[in-house]
């Protein structure tokens, strides 16, 4: 018999919580395209996080019998770049590697279009790696279509 996964809001006790999850999941960001060094994709991680936390946003946290196992970041003022609508944006998600594959992510999705809806934005975007075929899934399952490739070329 499963658990059931339950999300909430985060808070400010979670930060900490999402630091060090996120921290450990940094590394699956990164595309096999860009050689990128470990304490440079923790910046990145440490940098997007303060850029989230100083904008509207919201963080939901997944939890399996009072236990922390996920948490996704939401952006609500983050407009999309090419024709300025407005957007909920899915920030960064990551779940603990013990509960991957059990549905955590998709309840953290579940509950991020909700918040979303409840904003009045009509759209929720992310960005994913090719190679992150797991991700991919998830977020196909999830309704997400592919509306542009960033494409990279090394030199």
């Amino acid at each position: 018999m499963s658990v059931p996964v339950t999300v909430r809001r985060g808070d400010h006790a979670d930060r900490g919580f999402v630091h060090d999850l996120g921290a450990r999941s940094a590394a699956s960001s990164v595309s096999p395209v860009r050689e990128a060094r470990y304490d440079d994709v923790l910046e990145a991680f440490a940098r997007l996080v303060e850029f989230v936390f100083e904008r509207r946003h919201e963080v939901l946290v997944a939890e399996e019998q009072g236990a922390r196992i996920g948490f996704l970041l939401l952006l609500f003022d983050v407009p999309d770049e090419v024709t300025l609508t407005q957007q909920a944006f899915v920030a960064y998600t990551a779940v603990e590697p013990h509960a991957r594959g059990r549905g955590v992510g998709r309840a953290l999705l579940q509950a991020a279009e909700l918040q979303a809806r409840a904003a009045g934005l009509r759209y929720m975007s992310l960005m994913v790696t090719e190679e992150n075929a797991p991700a991919r899934t998830l977020y196909e399952r999830a309704g997400f279509v592919a509306e542009r490739r960033m494409m990279t070329k090394p030199l």
